[in-house]
């Protein structure tokens, strides 16, 4: 029989949901964001493997949340980010945070907000310093945004003023959704696009740590029939010194790939894989002995379902996916994307948007995903 740690019960039937939720609120925050006074005890953590959890409490201080991003803490806690207000390109959109662990996580507070424009799309990431970054978008759309981002030195409880990461930019740099890398040289890589005359996909490399970026020109299409269309949001990963690859979101009812033999400063045109993709966020994570973990949606019509949500793994540097395992089910108007996945050892953490009205919270480990009947 199965142990049940976390009470979840979900029931989603398309404007039907019936939700369950057990969570420890724990702390406070005042009103730049900076959590109080909070005590998180993960010494002796109360739960198995694997995990599911909300993050957002149960009930969420806005209507509607998308976008998340995660990042696993010295203490083995997590923060997670997202975007929020009453919806998507509205101006009140502002980013929003959670320090935490499953049935332990802090109060969700917007981290940043500064100005009446809609925030998109946040990023965190840990330098080998320990010094946080929380990269995220700003503008009314997503041709011209910004990017912004902020720093922390004690583990996500306070932060530094916005600054923008490119002064003057439009369009954005830096990372547009997924986790930058750093490559075995110690390059930080980030992938990146435009959606502005067009969309194009790019790759952003810094080589002093994060002062100053560098960006790569617009990736070739293998096919000019794909001119125009919607390639984007490109996830990243190391496969040996020097070869990095990339996987990105499409249109076009597939996943897309690019490779590179130099540390990212070139890439191969894009080409088309096996993996369908709904025209929805994907995130990539490698694990310690190369095995590869993809979150995405398998559908493969251009703004098709975003449910179910799967992990694919792949034993051959992404060639053949042949594993995958349904973190959410779902059908029909049901949403379960833009997955936020990290990796620790052969253990998984993903964070990803549920219905848009709350994120959620996975944490397992590669054996979960290879367990027969997945």
């Amino acid at each position: 029989m199965k142990r049940k740690i976390i009470s979840i019960t979900v029931s989603c039937l398309h404007q039907t949901s019936v939700l369950l939720l057990t969570l420890a609120i724990w702390g406070c925050h005042d009103i730049q964001g900076t959590a109080k006074s909070t005590q998180l005890d993960h010494s002796v953590p109360d739960w198995i493997l694997p995990v599911k959890d909300f993050v957002a409490g149960e009930h969420p201080p806005f209507k509607e949340c998308h976008a998340s991003t995660i990042l696993r803490l010295k203490n083995g806690s997590f923060l997670i980010a997202w975007f929020a207000g009453e919806k998507e390109k509205n101006d009140n959109v502002g980013i929003w945070m959670v320090k935490g662990s499953p049935k332990n996580w802090t109060s969700p507070f917007e981290v940043a907000k500064i100005r009446n424009d809609a925030h998109w799309n946040p990023v965190l990431f840990a330098s080998p310093t320990g010094r946080i970054f929380l990269f995220f978008k700003v503008g009314k759309d997503t041709e011209l945004w910004e990017t912004w981002y902020k720093t922390s030195d004690d583990e996500g409880s306070t932060w530094t003023e916005a600054r923008e990461l490119v002064k003057g930019d439009k369009g954005g740099r830096g990372p547009v959704r997924s986790k930058p890398i750093i490559l075995s040289d110690g390059t930080w890589l980030a992938g990146a696009s435009h959606e502005y005359n067009g969309f194009h996909v790019f790759t952003d490399r810094s080589m002093d740590s994060g002062a100053s970026w560098i960006p790569t020109p617009y990736l070739s299409l293998s096919d000019s029939s794909w001119k125009g269309k919607e390639l984007i949001q490109p996830t990243l990963w190391e496969s040996n010194p020097g070869l990095v690859h990339m996987l990105i979101r499409s249109e076009l009812g597939s996943i897309f790939r690019s490779d590179s033999k130099d540390f990212g400063k070139t890439w191969s045109a894009l080409y088309r894989t096996s993996l369908p993709n709904p025209n929805s966020g994907i995130d990539v994570t490698k694990l310690p002995d190369g095995t590869l973990v993809l979150a995405y949606n398998p559908d493969n019509h251009n703004d098709g379902d975003r449910a179910p949500l799967l992990l694919a793994t792949s034993f051959d540097n992404g060639l053949t996916w042949p594993k995958s395992f349904s973190v959410e089910e779902g059908k029909g108007d049901d949403e379960f994307s833009y997955p936020g996945l990290i990796s620790f050892g052969d253990t998984l953490a993903m964070s990803y948007t549920w219905q848009r009205k709350n994120i959620a919270f996975w944490m397992g480990t590669k054996q979960d995903l290879l367990k027969e009947g997945h």
